[in-house]
Protein backbone atom coordinates (compact mmCIF):
# COMPACT_ATOMS: atom_id res chain seq x y z
CA UNK A 1 0.00 0.00 0.00
CA UNK A 2 1.37 3.42 -1.00
CA UNK A 3 1.72 6.36 1.37
CA UNK A 4 -1.02 8.16 -0.58
CA UNK A 5 -3.42 5.24 -0.08
CA UNK A 6 -2.62 5.18 3.62
CA UNK A 7 -3.39 8.89 3.91
CA UNK A 8 -6.67 8.49 2.00
CA UNK A 9 -7.82 5.79 4.42
CA UNK A 10 -7.34 8.20 7.33
CA UNK A 11 -9.44 10.96 5.76
CA UNK A 12 -13.14 10.83 6.61
CA UNK A 13 -15.36 11.39 3.53
CA UNK A 14 -17.60 14.45 3.34
CA UNK A 15 -21.24 14.00 2.43
CA UNK A 16 -22.18 15.73 -0.87
CA UNK A 17 -24.89 17.70 0.96
CA UNK A 18 -22.10 19.69 2.57
CA UNK A 19 -20.13 20.76 -0.52
CA UNK A 20 -22.13 23.94 -1.16
CA UNK A 21 -21.94 25.03 2.49
CA UNK A 22 -18.21 24.40 2.71
CA UNK A 23 -17.64 26.35 -0.50
CA UNK A 24 -19.72 29.22 0.87
CA UNK A 25 -17.70 29.32 4.09
CA UNK A 26 -14.45 29.24 2.09
CA UNK A 27 -15.49 32.14 -0.18
CA UNK A 28 -16.64 34.16 2.84
CA UNK A 29 -13.28 33.50 4.51
CA UNK A 30 -11.38 34.88 1.51
CA UNK A 31 -13.54 38.01 1.42
CA UNK A 32 -13.16 38.53 5.17
CA UNK A 33 -9.40 38.01 4.85
CA UNK A 34 -9.23 40.86 2.30
CA UNK A 35 -11.10 43.11 4.74
CA UNK A 36 -9.02 42.20 7.80
CA UNK A 37 -6.60 39.25 8.13
CA UNK A 38 -7.84 38.06 11.59
CA UNK A 39 -11.36 37.75 10.18
CA UNK A 40 -9.98 35.57 7.42
CA UNK A 41 -8.44 33.22 9.97
CA UNK A 42 -11.73 33.03 11.85
CA UNK A 43 -13.46 32.21 8.58
CA UNK A 44 -10.90 29.50 7.85
CA UNK A 45 -11.56 27.88 11.21
CA UNK A 46 -15.30 27.98 10.57
CA UNK A 47 -14.73 26.44 7.12
CA UNK A 48 -12.83 23.55 8.70
CA UNK A 49 -15.64 23.15 11.23
CA UNK A 50 -18.21 23.04 8.41
CA UNK A 51 -16.23 20.29 6.65
CA UNK A 52 -16.04 18.40 9.94
CA UNK A 53 -19.79 18.81 10.48
CA UNK A 54 -20.64 17.22 7.13
CA UNK A 55 -18.31 14.24 7.59
CA UNK A 56 -19.76 10.89 6.56
CA UNK A 57 -17.65 8.12 8.13
CA UNK A 58 -17.92 4.44 7.37
CA UNK A 59 -19.67 2.57 10.18
CA UNK A 60 -19.56 -1.14 11.08
CA UNK A 61 -23.11 -2.25 11.91
CA UNK A 62 -23.83 -5.47 13.85
CA UNK A 63 -25.77 -7.92 11.69
CA UNK A 64 -28.49 -9.23 13.98
CA UNK A 65 -32.20 -8.82 13.28
CA UNK A 66 -32.99 -8.68 17.01
CA UNK A 67 -30.86 -5.58 17.63
CA UNK A 68 -31.83 -1.91 17.26
CA UNK A 69 -28.89 0.36 16.43
CA UNK A 70 -28.67 4.08 16.98
CA UNK A 71 -29.91 6.22 14.06
CA UNK A 72 -27.75 9.17 15.11
CA UNK A 73 -24.49 10.24 16.71
CA UNK A 74 -24.89 12.09 19.98
CA UNK A 75 -26.08 11.80 23.56
CA UNK A 76 -29.19 9.92 24.65
CA UNK A 77 -31.42 12.64 26.11
CA UNK A 78 -34.62 10.69 26.76
CA UNK A 79 -35.66 7.07 27.40
CA UNK A 80 -39.24 6.18 28.26
CA UNK A 81 -42.78 5.73 26.96
CA UNK A 82 -44.27 8.50 24.81
CA UNK A 83 -47.14 8.93 22.34
CA UNK A 84 -45.77 8.93 18.76
CA UNK A 85 -46.45 11.92 16.48
CA UNK A 86 -49.93 11.55 14.94
CA UNK A 87 -48.65 11.75 11.37
CA UNK A 88 -46.85 8.41 11.82
CA UNK A 89 -50.14 6.58 12.35
CA UNK A 90 -48.74 4.45 15.19
CA UNK A 91 -51.67 4.96 17.53
CA UNK A 92 -52.41 7.18 20.52
CA UNK A 93 -50.97 5.12 23.34
CA UNK A 94 -47.45 5.65 24.70
CA UNK A 95 -44.76 3.36 23.27
CA UNK A 96 -41.07 2.93 24.07
CA UNK A 97 -38.87 5.72 22.77
CA UNK A 98 -35.16 6.52 22.77
CA UNK A 99 -34.10 10.05 21.79
CA UNK A 100 -30.59 11.06 20.68
CA UNK A 101 -29.52 14.70 20.72
CA UNK A 102 -26.94 15.80 18.14
CA UNK A 103 -24.80 18.84 18.90
CA UNK A 104 -23.13 20.90 16.18
CA UNK A 105 -20.00 18.79 16.69
CA UNK A 106 -21.68 15.43 16.02
CA UNK A 107 -21.94 13.73 12.65
CA UNK A 108 -25.44 14.49 11.33
CA UNK A 109 -25.93 11.66 8.84
CA UNK A 110 -28.86 9.58 10.11
CA UNK A 111 -29.13 5.83 9.64
CA UNK A 112 -31.83 3.15 9.76
CA UNK A 113 -32.00 1.48 13.21
CA UNK A 114 -33.41 -1.79 11.84
CA UNK A 115 -33.91 -3.70 8.60
CA UNK A 116 -37.32 -3.36 7.00
CA UNK A 117 -39.58 -1.59 4.52
CA UNK A 118 -40.43 2.09 4.79
CA UNK A 119 -44.22 2.26 4.92
CA UNK A 120 -44.51 6.00 5.30
CA UNK A 121 -42.47 9.21 5.14
CA UNK A 122 -44.26 12.08 6.88
CA UNK A 123 -42.97 15.65 7.01
CA UNK A 124 -44.47 18.20 9.42
CA UNK A 125 -43.48 21.88 9.59
CA UNK A 126 -42.97 23.45 12.98
CA UNK A 127 -40.90 25.78 15.13
CA UNK A 128 -37.22 25.59 16.09
CA UNK A 129 -36.74 25.28 19.87
CA UNK A 130 -33.76 23.53 21.46
CA UNK A 131 -33.88 19.90 20.30
CA UNK A 132 -32.71 18.75 23.74
CA UNK A 133 -36.11 19.69 25.23
CA UNK A 134 -38.97 17.17 25.41
CA UNK A 135 -41.40 19.58 23.72
CA UNK A 136 -39.19 19.54 20.62
CA UNK A 137 -40.72 16.16 19.71
CA UNK A 138 -44.14 17.83 19.49
CA UNK A 139 -43.45 21.39 18.34
CA UNK A 140 -40.36 21.36 16.10
CA UNK A 141 -40.17 20.83 12.37
CA UNK A 142 -39.75 17.10 11.79
CA UNK A 143 -39.63 14.29 9.25
CA UNK A 144 -40.75 10.79 10.21
CA UNK A 145 -40.19 7.31 8.79
CA UNK A 146 -42.40 4.33 9.61
CA UNK A 147 -40.40 1.12 9.15
CA UNK A 148 -42.10 -2.29 9.10
CA UNK A 149 -39.91 -5.15 10.35
CA UNK A 150 -40.30 -8.78 11.35
CA UNK A 151 -40.31 -7.69 14.99
CA UNK A 152 -42.89 -4.93 14.71
CA UNK A 153 -43.29 -1.39 13.45
CA UNK A 154 -40.78 1.36 14.21
CA UNK A 155 -41.01 5.12 13.96
CA UNK A 156 -37.85 7.16 13.29
CA UNK A 157 -38.30 10.93 13.54
CA UNK A 158 -35.73 13.52 12.46
CA UNK A 159 -36.31 16.70 14.47
CA UNK A 160 -34.87 20.09 13.55
CA UNK A 161 -33.15 21.96 16.36
CA UNK A 162 -32.56 25.53 17.45
CA UNK A 163 -30.10 26.19 14.62
CA UNK A 164 -31.14 23.55 12.08
CA UNK A 165 -33.24 24.79 9.17
CA UNK A 166 -33.22 21.86 6.78
CA UNK A 167 -34.09 18.19 7.16
CA UNK A 168 -32.92 16.04 4.26
CA UNK A 169 -34.43 12.62 3.52
CA UNK A 170 -32.50 10.08 1.42
CA UNK A 171 -35.17 7.36 1.54
CA UNK A 172 -38.73 7.20 0.25
CA UNK A 173 -41.85 5.15 0.84
CA UNK A 174 -41.49 1.56 -0.33
CA UNK A 175 -37.71 1.43 0.07
CA UNK A 176 -36.13 -1.57 1.74
CA UNK A 177 -33.48 -0.47 4.23
CA UNK A 178 -30.81 -2.29 6.18
CA UNK A 179 -29.62 -1.42 9.69
CA UNK A 180 -26.99 1.29 9.48
CA UNK A 181 -28.07 2.39 6.01
CA UNK A 182 -28.10 6.17 5.48
CA UNK A 183 -31.67 7.50 5.43
CA UNK A 184 -31.24 11.24 5.94
CA UNK A 185 -29.37 14.22 7.34
CA UNK A 186 -30.19 17.26 9.48
CA UNK A 187 -28.18 20.46 9.23
CA UNK A 188 -26.62 22.10 12.30
CA UNK A 189 -27.84 20.67 15.60
CA UNK A 190 -30.89 18.44 16.02
CA UNK A 191 -32.37 15.22 17.40
CA UNK A 192 -33.68 11.81 16.32
CA UNK A 193 -36.42 9.88 18.15
CA UNK A 194 -36.91 6.12 17.75
CA UNK A 195 -40.33 4.68 18.64
CA UNK A 196 -40.18 0.92 19.24
CA UNK A 197 -42.59 -1.99 19.72
CA UNK A 198 -43.33 -3.40 23.19
CA UNK A 199 -40.86 -6.27 22.71
CA UNK A 200 -37.90 -3.86 22.63
CA UNK A 201 -35.74 -3.65 25.76
CA UNK A 202 -33.70 -0.41 25.85
CA UNK A 203 -29.99 -0.94 26.49
CA UNK A 204 -29.06 2.73 26.97
CA UNK A 205 -30.02 5.48 29.38
CA UNK A 206 -29.92 9.27 29.54
CA UNK A 207 -26.35 10.42 29.09
CA UNK A 208 -25.23 7.40 27.05
CA UNK A 209 -23.03 8.21 24.06
CA UNK A 210 -24.44 6.86 20.80
CA UNK A 211 -22.72 6.24 17.47
CA UNK A 212 -25.03 5.99 14.45
CA UNK A 213 -25.10 2.54 12.88
CA UNK A 214 -22.93 0.99 15.60
CA UNK A 215 -24.29 1.54 19.11
CA UNK A 216 -27.00 -0.96 20.08
CA UNK A 217 -29.79 0.99 21.80
CA UNK A 218 -32.31 -1.84 22.26
CA UNK A 219 -32.81 -5.59 21.96
CA UNK A 220 -35.97 -7.14 20.52
CA UNK A 221 -35.24 -10.66 21.78
CA UNK A 222 -34.07 -9.99 25.31
CA UNK A 223 -36.13 -11.55 28.10
CA UNK A 224 -34.36 -9.42 30.69
CA UNK A 225 -36.12 -6.42 32.26
CA UNK A 226 -35.13 -2.85 31.57
CA UNK A 227 -31.51 -2.28 32.60
CA UNK A 228 -30.49 0.08 35.39
CA UNK A 229 -27.57 2.47 35.06
CA UNK A 230 -25.34 4.55 37.30
CA UNK A 231 -23.17 7.56 36.61
CA UNK A 232 -19.58 7.48 37.85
Amino acid sequence: MSILDSVKKQITPIHPEGYLFIAGFAVASVILGWIWAPLGWIGAILTLWCAYFFRDPVRVTPVDETLVVSPADGIVCSVGAFVPPPELGLGERPVKRVSIFMSVFDCHVNRAPVAGRILRVAYKPGIFVNADLDKASEDNERNGFVIETHGGTFGVVQIAGLIARRIVSFSKEGDQVQPGERIGLIRFGSRVDVYMPDSAVPLVDIGSKAVAGETVIADLASRSPRRNFRTS
